[in-house]
């Protein structure tokens, strides 16, 4: 189950999610389901379309399925999903 203690090896395609933060100021409040997700990007499925969200720079705030919300700095993020997904991760605090 996600949680917060494990949500940077959890499958994020699905939850919804809202950039509260970018080095690009225009991507700021872009909001939507996330669509799909690479190394370095996360697609997310607003109102306007599908937008491409760098990771790198970032924060999310993700909502879990049972509606917890969570901040998330992208740069932990950076990795294929694939990868972050099966990694072990020592001390998660």
């Amino acid at each position: 189950m996600i949680s917060l203690q494990n949500v940077c090896r959890h499958e994020l395609i699905g939850l919804e999610a809202k950039v509260s933060n970018s080095t690009n100021p225009e991507q700021i409040g872009i909001s939507g389901i996330i669509f799909d997700e690479t190394k370095n990007m996360l697609v997310i499925n607003s109102e306007d379309g599908l937008k491409k969200v760098q990771k790198k720079g970032a924060e999310f705030d993700l909502k879990f399925p049972d509606e917890t919300l969570v901040r998330v700095d992208g740069s932990v993020l950076i990795m294929q999903p694939e990868r972050r997904i099966s990694m072990r991760i020592k001390n998660l605090r």
